[in-house]
């Protein structure tokens, strides 16, 4: 039989189908040791492609539930998710992913004078009107935010619109597509810090545990500032895994 996999509202196919095989493996039709169907059979129950089957796949390895050994399967180990959310980073596009894998719930937003302090952060000048935007990010894997997020947007894009409720699209990529401008360059900082009282009663963490920091400045082609924005994650409910490839010859 094939179930065809439908994705309204531009939510990848491989997020909808891993969403099934996990409910799937949850509900025990596919049981802890065992194997999950092969890429081809997947494909012909689902209807999709086996780049959908694979990626879809790829997301249920990265949250501990399945192992993959070539010339065995796919071999299911927990039938629940491992609460750590892991961002896979290669390139700017990454980050769109990021969002459409995670919801970034909007909890308000206000037009701010910028003081001293924060014009050294944003490069700009004390008086600047700027976009604030603030809200927590959420998995489907995790009741509990996996980091809460302060976003700054320059004074020529304040006027943006649908910044709020539950987001699954990347506020560049809203910033791209009403201002017709492109984002080239993206500078990120990751540091350690421990959660303060306010930031872990926000998330539903301990007082005094550790945490990470992201700091993530985005660059038009003429590297103007056009978004800066800090996410705050609990240790144990996030890591970040970046890919780097040899792109020189080494002598002979």
């Amino acid at each position: 039989m094939t179930v065809k996999i439908e994705a309204p509202g531009g939510r990848p196919r491989y997020l909808q189908l891993a969403t099934t095989l996990i409910n799937e493996i949850r509900s025990g039709r596919y049981p802890v040791g065992g194997l999950l169907p092969t890429e081809f059979e997947l494909c012909d129950q689902f209807g999709v492609s086996r780049f959908t089957v694979r990626e879809a796949i790829k997301q249920l390895v990265l949250r501990g539930m399945v192992t993959r050994q070539a010339g065995v399967g796919s071999r299911v180990l927990t039938d629940a998710p491992v609460t750590q959310y892991t961002q896979t980073m290669s390139g700017i596009t990454d980050l769109r992913q990021y969002a459409y894998e995670t919801s970034l719930e909007i909890e308000g937003q206000a037009l701010i004078n910028v003081d001293s302090e924060l014009a050294d952060t944003l490069d700009a000048s004390p008086g600047e009107v700027w976009l604030h935007v603030w809200g927590l990010r959420y998995t489907e894997a995790h009741d509990a935010p996996i980091c809460l997020t302060d976003t700054y947007i320059a004074p020529p894009f304040r006027a943006v619109t649908g910044i709020s409720g539950r987001m699954t699209k990347a506020v560049y990529a809203v910033l791209e597509e009403q201002f017709d401008l492109q984002i080239r360059t993206v500078h990120q900082e990751i540091r350690g810090v421990v959660l303060d009282k306010a930031t872990a009663s926000r998330l539903g963490s301990k007082p005094g545990s550790a945490g990470l920091r992201l700091e993530r400045r985005y660059l038009d082609a003429r590297d103007s500032l056009i978004e800066f924005a800090v996410s705050v994650h609990p240790a144990d409910r996030f890591s970040y895994r970046e890919s780097f490839r040899r792109d020189w010859q080494v002598p002979a």
